[in-house]
């Protein structure tokens, strides 16, 4: 799959673009603060009808104006596709094939891109909060069912979250909602973890021989999903929902005291290994970076994979982040299927054959020149 046609209208500093890209390789140049990553972000936003870089779509707004507006006519297999998104204030409307959709997970999908920015790299030693977003855009890309079950777990936790402040401190609890929600939780929260499980197997399956290939035959990835009730991927559906019924169970108190849920699938984890070592507290840059270039490379293979086309490439400000051999690795690996999009102040010192054959666009105050 690939974007042939782009129109922002009031998107960030953008007061009203068209454009035309290439099926292969588009480069944007600029220099910082003019409008690069926010076209970059249109794309993300496009794809996934929320952005990487905020959580408020207020932001999205060009400055004064009532709405924005991003059109994008998708190449398929089987045909083109028309997608809208309009952001307001109020919220946002999305539309393929000029139909409004009435759940957004119905729109997203449609659209899959993988994003490759200078804070991915960070995606090993960063925040568990980092890693549970990778894995929830990831698997909402190819699986909508995931994100309508990620929703119901978030809205349960949060009704349970709410009684376990009103009574927090209390030494029991007496609240006969409590143990509803709790069973739902439950049974929410373990669907969440088995999709987890499953995208884990596939991520495995790719990123290991990616890895051992940039690392030159000398390294091993392995990628461990880390649950905090201790459930592990070949459990039964029942043999999961008991054990965490027990952990709950177990630590009602602890979470009386604190007022707040204290395990399931909102404080999991991903560890990484490289050669039985873990690569967070143990390897150095270059292996938590060769770890991460790994990760965003196996999952254009798992998308192409699950959904039968190549995800488009985002590299946003990436290339200047790696050394010469990552960079080449990088760009000689998508070099033919993936359409890419790459950010950049200057293409000097980049000397792949792949950028020499790009489309190139001059981005200056929120104005692009072909």
């Amino acid at each position: 799959m690939y974007i042939e046609r782009l129109e922002l209208n009031d998107f960030r500093n953008y007061d009203s673009i068209e454009l035309d890209f290439s099926s292969k390789i588009n480069v944007l140049i600029g220099e910082n603060a003019q409008g690069k990553t926010n076209l970059m972000e249109s794309l993300y936003v496009l794809s996934m009808a929320k952005s990487h870089r905020t959580s408020n779509d207020k932001e999205l707004i060009r400055w004064e104006a009532e709405y924005g507006k991003i059109k994008g006519d998708i190449q398929k297999k089987y045909g083109r596709i028309p997608l809208e998104l309009i952001l307001s204030k109020k919220g946002k409307k999305a539309k393929v094939n000029h139909l409004e959709q009435s759940r957004l997970s119905d729109y997203i999908g449609q659209l899959n891109v993988v994003m490759f920015a200078p804070e991915d790299l960070f995606l090993v030693k960063g925040s568990p909060l980092v890693r549970r977003r990778f894995l929830d855009m990831e698997i909402g890309q190819i699986s909508p069912r995931y994100l309508h079950d990620l929703l119901q777990f978030q809205k349960i936790l949060k009704q349970r979250n709410h009684i376990l402040k009103q009574n927090q401190g209390k030494p029991k609890l007496t609240d006969v909602m409590f143990d509803v929600y709790t069973e739902q939780y439950i049974d929410a929260a373990v669907k969440v973890i088995q999709k987890r499980f499953q995208f884990m197997d596939l991520l495995q399956k790719w990123a290991e021989p990616i890895h051992f290939g940039i690392s030159r035959g000398l390294e091993k990835l392995t990628v461990v999903y880390d649950s905090t009730i201790g459930i592990k991927a070949d459990w039964s559906e029942d043999a999961m929902k008991a054990s965490m019924e027990k952990k709950l169970f177990d630590s009602q108190k602890r979470e009386l005291d604190r007022g707040v849920t204290l395990y399931g699938p909102h404080r999991d984890d991903l560890q990484f290994f490289v050669n039985n070592y873990d690569v967070q507290t143990y390897g150095s840059q270059g292996q938590q970076r060769t770890t991460a270039l790994s990760l965003k490379l196996a999952e254009i293979e798992l998308i192409k994979q699950e959904v039968g086309e190549a995800p488009v490439l985002l590299l946003d400000d990436v290339l200047s982040e790696l050394d010469d051999y990552r960079q080449s690795h990088l760009l000689t690996t998508i070099h033919g299927d993936v359409q890419t999009f790459v950010t950049t102040t200057s293409v000097e010192g980049i000397a792949h054959d792949t950028i020499q054959q790009a489309r190139m666009f001059h981005v200056e105050q929120g104005a692009v020149i072909k």
